[in-house]
């Protein structure tokens, strides 16, 4: 959805500027004028520009997580909600954030719940799934303990992304030095020897020649394959940009070698973790897996997400449901059957959050574990074939007769 930028008028005259998340600029004006403020400029600031960003760029989700944690604890300090957000305004430590939360304030005082307020600003920075805990909140009274636990679910997600995030970033590191390295062979040290063999009109061991044939393959012909790479990508991104190729994309991903199941643990995580924090915060079930099947980063678990909820909807189970679709581990789903025999379904879903998460981490460490050594491996081989090469035709050179 576009994200304008606008100024207004109160009726005392004093001028506001702000941003917000509408369909249009009329839109925008209506809301404005429903609060009792006078548009005065309404400006387009870039489609899909996130809302939650600093100098134009986006703020990490810790950011929001502060904000939540904040909020919760003035919440359980006894303050009112007008009172936190201007505290939050005060405190407010980048332009962006403290112009959603004046927005956030001035909705407030206009006679709108914290949940309307929040929409206002849907997608970015608030989802569906913190809204509809907020609402929740509101309804039951206990606005600060569905806030508290919104702390507690953004604060375990950001920990684990981080987790898995630390665990990618060293075979990463280490196949674009070892990369760069070879590039760097490849195309200025190698053709530099292949000046000085062709000066000497002597005949080259093979290997050295099918160096220099793909040194000067790549000299000449570098700009094929950006293209070609280029190209796939663009491709890709189209292809995946739609719905089908989407779908397809992700469910190639869930049946890979080695990271699909991970990917599946993941994915699982993250189900089991958002339907127990909403059903434990009163959200109803069936809203709640609305919300979850949303929130799947995988549209093909997102997909069976919908499907078990129309079962629900039909007077199914939520386990039978996970089972019927064939995509669930049989460990979730028999966690999942206990907790709804035992009435624990909240807290047992949790479980299956944390257990997953383990898991993750575990699977991650033990296939990067074997992946690093494998990358060291092909990288030394690599260069070790350009070494023995060139070392092959200057001894060559060496047993010329003068």
């Amino acid at each position: 959805m576009p994200v304008f930028v606008y100024k207004a008028a109160d009726r005392r005259g004093q001028t506001i500027d702000g941003v917000m998340d509408a369909p249009d600029a009329r839109a925008v004006v209506e809301r404005l004028q429903k609060d009792a403020y006078y548009p005065i400029k309404v400006t387009p600031h870039g489609e899909r520009a996130p809302l939650f960003s600093l100098g134009g760029s986006r703020v990490r989700q810790r950011d929001l997580l502060s904000l939540t944690q904040q909020l919760a604890t003035l919440f359980e300090a006894g303050l009112p909600l007008d009172r936190a957000l201007t505290i939050l305004e005060e405190l407010a430590p980048h332009p962006r954030v403290r112009a959603i939360v004046s927005d956030l304030l001035r909705s407030v005082r206009g006679g709108a719940s914290f949940s309307e307020a929040l929409a206002k600003h849907h997608p970015r920075p608030f989802s569906r799934l913190y809204i509809n805990m907020v609402r929740a909140g509101e309804k039951g009274g206990v606005l600060e303990v569905a806030l508290r636990r919104l702390a507690e679910f953004l604060e375990a997600r950001a920990a684990f992304n981080e987790a898995v995030i630390s665990a990618l970033i060293y075979p990463l590191v280490i196949t674009l030095v070892g990369a760069g390295a070879v590039v760097f062979l490849m195309t200025f040290v190698i053709p530099r020897f292949a000046t000085i063999f062709r000066d000497l009109n002597q005949a080259i061991p093979l290997p050295t020649q099918i160096l220099l044939a793909i040194s000067g393959t790549l000299q000449q012909y570098w700009w094929v394959g950006m293209i070609l790479v280029l190209g796939g990508v663009l491709a890709w991104r189209v292809w995946t940009a739609t719905p089908e190729g989407r779908l397809s994309w992700d469910r190639a991903i869930l049946k890979a070698p080695i990271f699909g199941g991970i990917a599946l643990h993941v994915e699982t995580a993250r189900f089991a973790r958002t339907l127990g924090t909403m059903l434990r915060s009163g959200v109803p079930v069936l809203g709640a897996l609305a919300v979850v099947g949303d929130m799947m980063s995988n549209t093909a678990v997102g997909a069976a997400v919908s499907r078990l909820s129309d079962g629900v909807k039909r007077g199914g189970t939520i386990a039978s449901g996970m089972q019927d679709q064939g995509m669930f581990p049989s460990l979730a789903i028999h966690m999942v059957r206990v907790g709804e025999e035992t009435g624990r379904m909240e807290e047992m879903l949790l479980k299956v959050a944390d257990t997953f998460e383990t898991d993750v981490r575990v699977e991650m460490k033990r296939t990067l574990g074997l992946l690093e050594p494998t990358i060291i491996l092909l990288m030394g081989v690599l260069v070790a074939f350009i070494v023995v090469a060139m070392l092959m035709a200057i001894f060559s050179i060496n047993e010329v007769a003068l």
